[in-house]
């Protein structure tokens, strides 16, 4: 069914009594967007701080409420409830309901990283072409299918390698785009990790989806416990997760309970708990181990330089866009 969109621009000071009066007139959904987006006076914001809320100087609240809502009457009664409002601050219109995880899907195309590597859609038949490894991908709900810069540089550091008979660990696996591309380039085996059952969920489809899911453990991250192992035994075989109607979170017993550290580390997150997790990063990597993070902001590089230079070697930068993705080896 179609929406009734109402449009309202506020001050920050403004935002908090606005969004309070489309609540109590019954917004299904209140969004919230920088009012000067696609601007040149935009301002993006990429990684608040634990705890903090920034916000734009101006704001669009965009509230959505049934096809059949009264304008004037909402139109009325915000007037009531925020004295302060102009008549230009507010705007209406008719917005078609549709799945918006589809609609973005239809945008998805084949995308190639590095010499060999390809990421096609799920609903796209790759070309029969035995020098292109192909990822098939739906990333579903979680973060990861190669339009971003920090995946996309992630996935070229894996084309670089030789990874047969390798094993993996992808830090925030997201939809597991990582770990599958690294295990379809010839890695043995493979860990994936992440804060997000949705993302445990999406990486155990598209695991299945390119016929590797058997050599791809995952874990929420209270359950990924490293182990010393010798340094050829293989990993444990993983338990696998339920179906798509797991509950959230995933219970631990479905988790398989410990792993070793890995011949190959790969992070792409946040720069902030990148630093935090730097000392497990560096448990989880072999010595000798090649190891990328990213998921860095340019500027954010020269702190974690320092602090990854603890642990590992031959670290080097590299760019795309406004991202940064660091690289080197474990020190053993």
């Amino acid at each position: 069914m179609p929406f009734l969109e109402l449009s309202l621009v506020v001050r920050t000071e403004q935002q908090p009594r606005a969004e309070e009066a489309l609540d109590d007139l019954g917004a299904l959904s209140i969004t919230l967007r920088d009012a000067d987006a696609e601007t040149p006076d935009e301002q993006a914001i990429f990684e608040p701080g634990v705890g903090e809320l920034p916000l734009w100087p101006t704001i669009t609240l965009n509230a959505l409420f049934d096809e059949h809502a009264d304008r004037r009457g909402l139109a009325a009664a915000l007037g009531e409830l925020l004295p302060w409002l102009e008549p230009d601050q507010l705007n209406f219109a008719e917005v078609a309901d549709q799945d918006w995880e589809r609609a973005w899907m239809d945008q998805f195309k084949p995308m190639p990283f590095g010499r060999r590597l390809w990421i096609y859609p799920w609903n796209i038949e790759p070309p029969i072409d035995d020098e292109r490894v192909v990822v098939r991908l739906d990333p579903g709900l979680a973060f990861g299918s190669g339009t971003h810069p920090t995946t996309a540089l992630c996935l070229e550091w894996l084309d670089g390698l030789d990874l047969a008979g390798k094993t993996l660990t992808d830090y925030g696996c997201g939809s597991g785009i990582l770990a599958i591309a690294a295990l379809k380039l010839g890695a043995a085996s493979a860990v994936g990790v992440d804060n997000d059952p949705q993302a445990l969920i999406a990486s155990r489809d598209n695991a299945e989806r390119n016929g590797v899911a058997e050599r791809l453990a995952l874990f929420l991250p209270e359950d990924h416990v490293v182990e010393a192992a010798p340094a050829h035994s293989a990993m444990a075989p993983c338990i696998a997760l339920p179906p798509a109607s797991m509950p959230s979170p995933a219970p631990a017993a479905l988790v398989h309970p410990c792993t070793s550290a890995t011949d190959v580390f790969i992070a792409n997150i946040l720069a902030g708990p990148l630093g935090t997790l730097a000392p497990r990063f560096a448990a989880a990597a072999k010595p000798g181990a090649p190891f990328a993070i990213s998921g860095i902001l340019a500027g954010q590089q020269d702190e974690l330089l320092a602090r990854y230079a603890e642990w590992f070697d031959e670290l080097r930068v590299d760019t795309r866009e406004d991202w940064v993705r660091i690289s080197g080896r474990r020190r053993g």
